[in-house]
């Protein structure tokens, strides 16, 4: 089971750094400004891979991002990490499943221009 920490590691501070600014000019940050909210296994980077598993937040949205972060402070040399095949990442989204990604201030936002909401589980997803 993968070991979450809310603390970045000092010795990872710029790499996590690096690897949020590429994300942030990215395509993929959908012109949001993403922060690091967690990183998993920790640990591994620091014994040396050059792997870094991020929890970035932005806009409305957390989400779980793989990175590789190589060379040295002054030049880095970030891409995304390939994603290791699950059974679930093979299939398709169903039409009804909320779209991937947590959304965070969703619920405030809705609360705030209605009198209540409704929200319903299905498969695990809201």
């Amino acid at each position: 089971m993968p070991q979450v920490s809310e603390t970045i590691p000092d010795k990872l501070a710029p790499r996590v750094a690096a690897a949020v600014t590429w994300f942030n000019q990215s395509t993929e940050s959908a012109e949001d400004i993403f922060k690091v909210t967690g990183i998993l296994d920790p640990h591994e980077a620091l014994n040396g891979s050059d792997e870094l598993k991020l929890i970035l937040c932005g806009g409305d949205r957390c989400e779980q991002r793989s990175f590789r972060v190589t060379g040295s402070t002054d030049a880095w040399v970030v891409e995304p990490a390939e994603r290791i095949a699950t059974p679930q990442a093979d299939k398709l989204q169903a039409d009804l499943d909320p779209p991937p990604g947590v959304r965070a201030a969703w619920i405030d936002r809705t609360l705030s221009q209605h009198p209540f909401v409704v929200l319903l589980f299905y498969r695990g997803f809201w």
